[in-house]
């Protein structure tokens, strides 16, 4: 197809122009149209047999981050084809480094050749790709029908001027995970911790009945434990009015309160200076640490890399600083984005909204990726509530028992083109500074390194 000649020849020019670019960061995962039906059409052929395509297969070409994803949406292309044999596509998908990715992409949207039809694009940079005029297809037709029975906040992180331009794979619903073992030791009962202050004696008890165990841990690097207690107490990264606002009270307070911990002992800095380091890893699993704040998508990072934690760990609602505050924040997200340059737009976005808002495409989000899905009535379908899966056999708890208990609570970030210049400056500079440094003033270094923010 000519647009994949035309994508060939210009990655030799932006090879050239990418080698300039910062090196690859880990990717979050986490760490994401017409009037398509939510539940696909039936079709006349037979269950029990396999449905020929009736039509040449259309090639959507895909470009993401993750393997996962890939093999998340291959199985919805081979759904799609089963159940709409006169519409059948070839998903054609490359998986690229997180950075690379997104370089390639912005370059490839700027010059107006070599996207591809079908993209992710993570939270932290999608702002990136809504300024200006934005090369991104408005999905509202398939959105719009569908607001009432999704978190509206997992597509208006990805909106501009009352347009929506990509649709999430997850809530991110930040939660808790204890570490049961530890609690037992500490005569904790983890189930009626239910303010920070709670937390907080919670860990004292752990310390005094081990001193060598920690309560908890903290990221320098990166921004998941500390956000959900930001946005508890009304702050954010950036404001609703598109500026950096790390300097607010809201976020000296968390920052205070985890300082304290570590100054205490009852929290750890991260080896590896995040939880998505190896060296955390090994930690965590070694039963050290006795709880972390994280989204419900790292569920999978406990099943794939702390194996001797299964039957131990129970996820709970996070605890609040005072009663009547929301429990959970939606945190990061991978936005799947339709490009300007798509060669068929229409059944790209029948396919994007079979994928990620039907039911059963949230259903194989959350049996692939174990993902808390945006699709609410899934929470409580039995094809969910009674799978089995490697998530369910790990757990102490159902995830979805903690979705029920917060639904109504999960607070939205603001998104907006201040945000990725903000989460470098937190991840660069504040955190170590404030986790690391001898006695700092916090209020000072957060008003000292949002005046350096550029965006």
């Amino acid at each position: 197809m000519m647009k994949r000649l035309i994508a060939l020849l210009l990655a030799g020019v932006m090879a050239f122009a990418l080698c300039a670019c910062k090196t690859s960061e880990p990717a979050p995962t986490d760490p994401p149209a017409t009037d398509a039906p939510t539940d696909a059409p039936a079709t006349d052929a037979p269950t029990d047999a396999p449905t020929e395509p009736s039509a040449e297969p259309t090639e959507i070409e895909f470009w993401t981050f993750q393997d996962l994803h890939v093999e998340f949406y291959e199985k919805m292309a081979e759904k799609w084809n089963e159940e709409n044999p006169n519409e059948p596509i070839k998903l054609v998908p490359t998986v690229y480094p997180f950075d690379d990715m997104h370089n390639k992409l912005l370059i490839a949207l700027q010059s107006g050749v070599g996207a591809p039809d079908l993209v992710d694009i993570e939270i932290g940079k999608y702002a990136n790709f809504l300024k200006g005029d934005v090369q991104l297809m408005p999905l509202n037709d398939i959105v719009e029908p569908e607001l009432d029975n999704i978190v509206k906040a997992r597509v208006d992180i990805y909106s501009k001027d009352n347009n929506y331009y990509g649709i999430c794979f997850h809530v991110g619903a930040a939660v808790i995970y204890y570490n049961t073992e530890l609690c037992k030791l500490a005569g904790v009962d983890y189930e009626n911790i239910n303010t920070w202050d709670e937390y907080y004696e919670a860990g004292k008890k752990l310390k005094a009945a081990d001193p060598d165990k920690y309560w908890t841990s903290v990221e320098t690097s990166d921004i998941w434990h500390l956000w959900p207690m930001v946005a508890e107490l009304g702050g954010d990264m950036v404001s609703s009015d598109g500026k950096p606002s790390i300097d607010s009270p809201a976020m000296a307070q968390a920052l205070e309160f985890n300082r304290k911990l570590v100054d205490e002992g009852i929290a750890v800095v991260a080896p590896g200076n995040y939880f998505h380091a190896e060296e955390f890893y090994g930690l965590m699993n070694s039963g050290a640490i006795g709880s972390i704040v994280m989204p419900m998508w790292y569920m999978d990072r406990f099943t794939d890399y702390m194996p001797d934690l299964a039957g131990k760990i129970a996820i709970e609602p996070l605890p609040v600083w005072e009663a009547g505050q929301s429990r959970s924040v939606g945190q990061g997200g991978t936005g799947t984005s339709i490009t300007a340059q798509c060669d068929n737009p229409e059944l790209t976005k029948k396919f994007l909204a079979f994928a990620k808002l039907s039911a059963e495409g949230n259903i194989e989000i959350w049996n692939t990726m174990g993902f808390d899905p945006i699709r609410t009535e899934v929470w409580s379908m039995p094809e969910v509530t009674q799978s089995t899966n490697k998530f369910t056999d790990y757990y102490v708890d159902s995830p979805f028992d903690v979705l029920t208990q917060i639904k109504d609570e999960i607070l939205p970030h603001n998104v907006n083109e201040a945000l990725p210049a903000t989460l470098d400056a937190m991840k660069n500079s504040v955190l170590n500074r404030v986790y690391t440094e001898s006695n700092p003033d916090i209020p000072a270094i957060l008003a000292e390194e949002q005046a350096k923010i550029q965006y």
